[in-house]
This record gives C-alpha cells, sequence and structure tokens, in this order.
C-alpha cells in the first residue's frame, strides 16, 4: 500500500483547491467579474498562483505515483511534501509581489524534477 503518497496526493489537491478559493475571494475583493480574466494586479496575482499550480499537477501526480511504486512510498511522499512546501512558499511569495516567486518555484520544481527523473531512471533500469 501506497498510505503516504496517497496522503501526499490528498494534501497537494487540498493545496490546489485553496488556490481556486483564494482566486474567488480575490475576485471579490477586487471587483472582478466573472468571466474577465484580468483587472487588477492582486486577482491576476492570485489567478496566476492556481494556474501555476494546475500546470504543474500533471508534471508532479505521475511521477509522484511513480517513484513511489518502483522507488519507495516514503521517500515519494517526502520529495512530495517538499513540492507542497515549495508551493506554499511560491503562493506567499507571489501573493506580495510577482517577483517574489522565484524561492517558491525553485524549490517545488527541483523536487518534481527529482520525482520524474528518480521515476524514469527506475523504469529504465527495469527495462535493461
Amino acid at each position: 500500500m501506497y498510505h503516504l503518497t496517497a496522503l501526499v496526493t490528498l494534501l497537494a489537491l487540498a493545496f490546489y483547491f485553496f488556490t481556486c478559493i483564494n482566486v474567488s475571494r480575490s475576485r471579490t475583493r477586487t471587483g472582478v467579474k466573472v468571466p474577465a480574466m484580468s483587472g487588477h494586479p492582486d486577482f491576476e496575482r492570485a489567478f496566476r498562483i492556481q494556474m501555476n499550480t494546475l500546470e504543474w499537477m500533471p508534471i508532479f501526480l505521475p511521477s509522484l505515483w511513480l517513484f513511489a511504486i518502483y522507488i519507495n512510498d516514503a521517500v515519494a511522499a517526502g520529495i512530495g511534501a517538499v513540492w507542497i512546501a515549495g508551493r506554499i512558499v511560491y503562493f506567499i511569495g507571489y501573493s506580495k509581489a510577482a517577483a517574489k516567486r522565484g524561492p517558491g518555484f525553485a524549490i517545488q520544481a527541483i523536487a518534481a524534477i527529482a520525482l520524474w527523473a528518480g521515476a524514469l531512471g527506475a523504469v529504465a533500469f527495469r527495462l535493461v
């Protein structure tokens, strides 16, 4: 069983849900009406945080699970937790200013790449 990876998956989805709620609250706070996607810098940053998180999910989630299956559940979950922490740092920084998004982006990108590279290596190893 992959209990730890399942927990990290659910936490990642909870964080994504939080970013969705944040966009809705930002719309209300800034007066940006649906279906507009721009109009106030605070709203635009909130929207980009949500969309960037969504853009990384198809890279992160399969890599997380393949890493857990082919390598180790606990290690996958640990790296997955780092990815979530990076997304939180990204959220905090980007919420303040676009220029402050870099550290969180780097943390989550390194974690996602580690999961992907580990899974790829493990699969390739089993094929040869």
